[in-house]
């Protein structure tokens, strides 16, 4: 039977993925609330710093895990769907996938543009998840292709296997619909993370399983009047950290957005918000929180162990980085 070795959680932000000599332009170009502080260059280069280490941290984590397949919860922002159909679930179980990642940027003053990489699937795992999910209650799109080729797989998987690996790993990708309302809730995701590892231990090869959560934490870049809640966010990771994966998806879910708060305005259609009705929570960026939650339901019960937050203020988004070792 196979075995969850461990599980990894990690942000992937865009914007904190190129060194911070970049975020003071882009920092111009955005609003924030009033009161968000605003950090000095050096600040800056200390939080990227913490950032590129954290990631590094995730690295060896998973190298010393040696997976046989990586399982990986992320969302989809209109990369393999669009509103032509966008489903709350989706299990990829192609023979492998495509996608954007990102390179390192250079010595000039714009990061380098994204070339395409290659990654393997793993179709057996990926059949067994989706018809396993389906047997437990849910109803998991499945893709054997990627419905939009052109764009390739979502970032919320790219970036991680460009982070971590060398594209070797075979990987299923499983896509939740965190972003476009109406949503997933938290609660469903929970249930979904409990129902992922009853599979994959059931699974008859022998494989080691590293199962991950992608994305997040709180982030509304790019919106009005944007701002950073630490204190949602580190509630969240204690939760997290004492192994309370129920307690951190009601956390999630009972949040009330504050009237007034533009960043999280989900009723002015315009870019990332449908104007649907919305489920409880977070809106935005943030709901990227979801997938950590899909994962921490695999690890129900184990203490996880974090690495760092970083509070980027210029972004603004909550970096974080935290793993679990399963027992053997």
């Amino acid at each position: 039977m196979s075995s969850i070795v461990g599980i990894l959680y990690t942000s992937h932000g865009g914007f904190t993925s190129v060194p911070s000599s970049y975020w003071e332009g882009i920092r111009s170009e955005r609003s924030y609330r009033d009161d968000v502080p605003m950090e000095t260059r050096e600040e800056m280069d200390e939080k990227w710093a913490r950032t590129e280490a954290g990631k590094d941290a995730i690295r060896q984590k998973l190298a010393e895990l040696r997976p046989d397949v990586l399982v990986i919860f992320g969302d989809d922002q209109q990369e393999c769907f669009d509103f032509n159909n966008h489903p709350s679930l989706a299990v990829y179980m192609g023979a492998e996938f495509s996608g954007k990642a990102p390179l390192p940027p250079g010595d000039g003053d714009e990061p380098k543009p994204r070339e395409v990489r290659t990654a393997p699937g793993h179709p057996g795992l990926a059949t067994a998840i989706t018809v396993g999910l389906m047997h437990d209650g849910f109803d998991p799109a499945f893709m054997m292709d990627l419905p939009r080729p052109d764009h390739g797989m979502a970032h919320a998987i790219m970036k991680p296997l460009t982070f971590y690996t060398d594209f070797d790993i075979p990987t299923v990708p499983i896509l939740i619909n965190a972003y476009y309302a109406p949503q997933i809730t938290a609660h469903r995701c929970y249930q979904v993370g409990k129902a992922v590892r009853k599979i994959i231990e059931s699974y008859p090869d022998d494989l080691r399983v590293v199962v991950m959560g992608s994305g997040g934490l709180w982030h509304t870049p790019g919106q009005e009047k944007s701002w950073l809640n630490e204190e949602f966010d580190r509630t969240g990771l204690a939760l997290l950290q004492e192994g309370r994966a129920l307690d951190y998806a009601r956390h999630f879910d009972d949040y009330k957005i504050p009237e007034g708060d533009e960043s999280q305005d989900a009723a002015v259609v315009r870019r990332g918000v449908t104007g649907l009705p919305i489920p409880g929570g977070p809106q935005g960026g943030t709901r990227e929180t979801l997938c950590w939650i899909c994962a921490s339901a695999v690890g129900e019960g184990q203490s996880a162990e974090l690495i760092d937050y970083v509070p980027i203020f210029a972004s603004p988004v909550g970096n974080a980085f935290a793993f679990t070792i399963e027992a053997p």
